[in-house]
């Protein structure tokens, strides 16, 4: 990263074209609360580098955030905080309140990186998405629900508890179904359009 780096800035297109790369969720041994984010002992070793690289050349870190798998991973899980439609707030932490499983995703990534040298490091959402089949919570509506309440809020300023008054660089995972992709069955149906290229459901990216 830091040849590339080098490289880019002694090209003169430092200013148009940035050097990072992305973490997840998984990484994190502590996502609850946000506040408590943490890295995994067995991540650290390569991650802390990388941040410390990022912050002092003041780039960005990546980041795929997933509501739907951590809704997955709670048999109890609140659909409504995953979807964005909760009426209120459903975590508190502290003094920050938290809406929308999102946001509380990526505050607890803020937070790991915090801990580590990481606390000016901007993260853009590389990947997040909603699968239309395959399990549970994934259907049409859902993922329509997930990308229109996500564009909104990501487009708006209010950032997230522990990031107020931004907006989110955020970017959806994925344009086209994979139909013929290995592993679970909602893997295949994160698309916004089908395999034939026909669309799911209208979107508004304005």
């Amino acid at each position: 990263m830091q040849n590339l780096h080098n490289a880019i800035r002694a090209a003169g297109l430092g200013n148009q074209i940035k050097v990072s790369t992305a973490t997840y969720t998984g990484l994190l041994i502590t996502s609850y609360p946000p506040s408590n984010g943490v890295f995994h002992d067995n991540v650290r070793g390569f991650i802390e580098p990388i941040i410390r690289f990022l912050a002092h050349c003041n780039l960005p870190m990546l980041a795929n955030i997933y509501p739907y798998i951590g809704y997955l991973g709670d048999p109890n899980g609140n659909l409504p905080y995953a979807l964005f439609t909760a009426p209120g707030t459903v975590v508190s932490d502290n003094d920050r309140r938290y809406s929308n499983l999102f946001d509380a995703m990526l505050d607890a990534h803020y937070a790991a990186q915090a801990r580590i040298g990481g606390e000016n490091v901007n993260i853009v959402v590389s990947e997040t998405g909603w699968p239309s089949a395959g399990g549970r919570g994934a259907s049409v509506e859902n993922a329509r629900k997930y990308y229109t309440n996500l564009i909104r809020h990501v487009k708006g300023t209010s950032g997230t508890p522990i990031k107020p008054g931004r907006s989110i660089e955020t970017y959806l995972f994925a344009m086209f179904d994979e139909n013929r992709k290995d592993g679970a069955e909602t893997e295949k149906h994160f698309g916004l359009f089908s395999p034939n290229k026909q669309s799911k459901y209208q979107l508004s990216l304005n």
